[in-house]
């Protein structure tokens, strides 16, 4: 029998770069875990009557207080999971961004819908909000993870349990503080720190209505797995191949500028980075010349330092798996190109590393490598890189460079098998766009306004004519 009250039930953060413990969380018993629970219930059935402008003001209230505290929060999350202190900085702008968005379209975009019924008679759509929402998330965006969903469901009136990843529950803790600081109801956001084994508790509890996750396709399968076990509806936004293709006409040095940035940002560990670089055969040579020199150039270094282009990864075990997918790949025909030797010395480092003669068969064409390492891949034609971008298992992200953007919107639209396409430029998300994928890379959406509306109950009134 599991002992609950064991010290070993506890969560250590460490710092990636120094390998330095940062602090240890006990875990909740199973008890506490249903307290929280019934208390985060509670406040929703409270914070549910609140009006979408009276929500919308508290939303805005977080957002300033995410500013406010961006420079001690940044350098919390760059300590716990070491991103680059720009990255962490850029994080937070983020999420203050869609907490103003959120607050603005939230009223419209939640407002009740009235129609006109052939019989004559009349109909009222009311978007209500259904409970209390959980959430499990990565490590990757400590701060941008949880409020991508929270902030959505907090919006349309639910409220929210945070199951964040074990080595990031600083982030988590400083986050619930910065919600009720802004005016939160106490409880309406509350970090469950719990095991797997009681997370499968939680979902099938009959106060908990919705489950959204964030992680690889394998977590995902299992979590919606257990969900649907209780009827209860799922968001789920897993890992990703994304495809950046360099066509025919595209402008080369644009290519390699954005696409070092693209496979490097946050250290390389992002579901939407850009990962797999399909190079059309007439400028596969000026792309490979000019991308190999420049991840080349890429300065790994203390992620504190503002001089540092890439920190160290979040985890040892990350690293090593990434450095054995790279192994993998060259016992299977693939070339090291740049990069691809662990660094000796304290800290999860990993250069910056291209592989060429990337084929079918080998990790670095068919799986995710979730760090600095880029998979260059030769394509006869633009048709022909368009076969091999969709020649995947993933669905999430990906990109094309082309001087003809209205061809590559129509490749985008009509051809790309991606819940987004980015033409001539890398992002990762913004709060205007709806984000999610397709195939193993998951279902539903969030931002955009799709976020607020995946756990309402479109509620059908009708009226006599």
């Amino acid at each position: 029998m599991k002992d609950l009250d064991s010290p070993e039930r506890a969560m250590t953060t460490t710092n990636p770069a120094t390998e330095e413990i940062v602090e240890t969380y006990p875990l909740m018993s199973d008890e506490e875990m249903t307290v929280a629970l019934e208390a985060c219930h509670a406040a929703f059935e409270a914070w549910r009557t609140r009006t979408h402008s009276e929500r919308g003001e508290i939303l805005t209230s977080i957002g300033a207080k995410l500013r406010e505290r961006k420079e001690e929060f940044a350098a919390l999350m760059t300590r716990e999971m070491g991103k680059r202190l720009s990255d962490s900085r850029d994080e937070i702008d983020l999420c203050a961004a869609i907490c103003d968005w959120t607050a603005e379209a939230g009223p419209e975009v939640l407002a009740d819908e009235t129609r006109d019924l052939q019989d004559g008679r009349k109909g009222v759509i009311a978007k209500v909000p259904i409970g209390v929402i959980y959430g499990i998330q990565p490590w990757n965006f400590p701060a941008y993870q949880a409020v991508r969903y929270a902030i959505a469901n907090l919006m349309a009136g639910n409220g929210v349990l945070l199951k964040h990843a074990g080595i990031c529950t600083g982030s988590g803790m400083m986050l619930r503080d910065i919600f009720e600081e802004a005016g939160l109801p106490k409880n309406l956001f509350t970090v469950m720190r719990i095991d797997h084994d009681q997370s499968d508790t939680l979902i099938g509890h009959k106060l908990v209505r919705g489950v959204t996750m964030t992680g690889s396709a394998k977590s995902g399968s299992i979590i919606a797995a257990k969900a649907g076990e209780h009827l209860k509806k799922t968001v789920m936004e897993l890992g990703s191949n994304d495809a950046y293709l360099v066509l025919e006409d595209a402008d080369v040095k644009l290519a390699v500028k954005t696409c070092v940035t693209g496979r490097i940002y946050n250290n390389g560990q992002t579901c939407v980075n850009a990962k797999r670089f399909i190079v059309t055969d007439k400028v596969y040579d000026a792309f490979v010349e000019g991308y190999v020199k420049a991840m080349g150039d890429v300065k790994l270094g203390d992620p504190t330092d503002e001089d540092t282009d890439l920190g160290p990864m979040a985890r040892k075990d990350l690293r090593e798996t990434l450095h054995q997918q790279v192994q993998d790949s060259v016992a299977k025909g693939a070339t090291i190109a740049v990069g691809g030797e662990m660094p000796e010395g304290t800290g999860y480092y990993y250069p910056a590393t291209v592989l060429t003669d990337v084929k079918p068969g080998q990790p670095a064409y068919d799986e995710e490598l979730f760090g600095p390492v880029a998979s260059v891949i030769r394509a006869k034609d633009d048709e022909d890189a368009m076969r091999i971008a969709n020649d995947s298992r993933f669905g999430l992200g990906g990109g094309i460079f082309s001087r003809n953007e209205a061809h590559a919107v129509e490749l985008a639209k009509m051809h790309f098998d991606t819940g987004m396409v980015f033409i001539n430029h890398f992002n990762l998300a913004t709060p205007e766009m709806p984000f999610g994928g397709v195939k193993d890379s998951g279902y539903g959406r969030e931002h955009g306004g799709f976020g607020m509306t995946e756990f309402v109950n479109a509620k059908a009134i009708t009226l006599p004519g």
